[in-house]
Parts: C-alpha cells; sequence; structure tokens
C-alpha cells in the first residue's frame, strides 16, 4: 500500500529586507509573518492523515515544516531533489528586470528563456521532483504525503501534469506563500485535486524566488 494523496507546500514569507533572489544561499529564514503563515497551512488539509513529510534541505523550508512535524508527531525527511533551482542571478535585486538592462554582463544568460539558460532547466527541475514524489508515495503505508519545498519547483510540476508548456512567465505562477498544492495517487502518475493558499497572503511580501 502507498500514499493517497501528496501535498507540494511551498515555504512561508522569507525575511529577505534587501529582496534578493535567494536561491540556495545561506541565512534566509522566515519572518515572523512568515511563520504565521507556514502555521497556517496545516489547517489546509486533515494532518491526521499524513503518513510521511518530505523538506528541503534550506533553511526556509526546514522552518516551515515545523508547524507539520508538531501537529503529525513525525520528523521530516530531507531530500535535495526538492531544493531550490540554482541559478545565475543569485544574491542580486533583479527590480523587475531592470538590472538585467543596466548589467551587459548578465546578457549572455538571457539566450533561451525557454530552457531557461539563466538557471536549472525546467525539465530537470520536474524530473527529480516526480522522483521524490513518487520515492514519498511508496515509503509510506497509506495517508497523505507533505512535502515542503518551492515556488518553482512546485509550478512546473503543476504544469507538467497539466499538460502546459514548462517555459512561463514567473510573475504568473500560480504559487502563492505557504500554499498547498494537492495531487491524487494514481497508478498511471499523479492528478491535481486542489490548490489552497492561505486567506491573507496577499499582505505578504514575496520576493526573492528564482
Amino acid at each position: 500500500m502507498t500514499a493517497e494523496r501528496v501535498h507540494l507546500v511551498r515555504h512561508g514569507e522569507v525575511f529577505n529586507p534587501d529582496g534578493v533572489l535567494y536561491e540556495r544561499l545561506p541565512g534566509f529564514g522566515l519572518s515572523d509573518y512568515g511563520r504565521e503563515l507556514a502555521l497556517s497551512a496545516v489547517t489546509a488539509i486533515d494532518h491526521t492523515r499524513v503518513t510521511g513529510l518530505v523538506v528541503s534541505p534550506l533553511q526556509r523550508t526546514k522552518e516551515s515544516v515545523a508547524p507539520w512535524e508538531s501537529a503529525t508527531g513525525l520528523t521530516a525527511v530531507e531530500d535535495e531533489r526538492v531544493i531550490e533551482p540554482w541559478n545565475e542571478f543569485r544574491g542580486l535585486n533583479m527590480h523587475h528586470g531592470r538590472t538585467i538592462v543596466t548589467r551587459p554582463d548578465l546578457w549572455k544568460f538571457l539566450r533561451n528563456p525557454l530552457r531557461p539558460s539563466w538557471g536549472e532547466p525546467y525539465v530537470d527541475i520536474v524530473d527529480r521532483m516526480l522522483a521524490s514524489m513518487w520515492n514519498a508515495v511508496e515509503s509510506v503505508d497509506g495517508g497523505d504525503v507533505v512535502i515542503v519545498t518551492h515556488q518553482l519547483p512546485i509550478s512546473v510540476v503543476h504544469l507538467k501534469l497539466a499538460g502546459k508548456q514548462l517555459a512561463h512567465n514567473p510573475a504568473r505562477r500560480r504559487c502563492a506563500l505557504s500554499s498547498v498544492t494537492s495531487f491524487d495517487v494514481h497508478p498511471t502518475g499523479f492528478v491535481e485535486s486542489n490548490y489552497w493558499a492561505p486567506r491573507d497572503v496577499q499582505s505578504a511580501t514575496d520576493a526573492g524566488a528564482v
């Protein structure tokens, strides 16, 4: 017997006063409001059904999985396959694209937005995420699995399973802070069944995702 559902949970608001792309850089933990958002995510599903927890090894996701550990009594398993994608613009504040205009040294990374050439290929992110999801499903005996991860990994899994093109406008991603994207498990694959976001998430500062 395996898990019946997988829930991909994004981390909460990050303390990032300079608005940089934090990528995999150390030292980016949750803000006070981010901890509130992370706690609210536990209300999105019946946590008594959760039989497994998986988490990205970065600080913001480990802090975001803590409420799930408290609610379920489980210990999250770290998995590098659900980490934030690498990105050549790490540590920069992109100022809505204005930084690119003033930095000719960065133009070389824009040669192929469909891959994308500035970061980890979308197809590679999908492959590692789906591998982790299947591993998590097969590691438990029924119930639901929660994976606390990042915006881009969740977004490209959503696009892939919806049969849509992986290349996209980052500003149009449907993946709010502490949102929960749920998938039913079928023998032939995953089928998205629900999307939930905190009611007050609009007041959060969502800056820094690659």
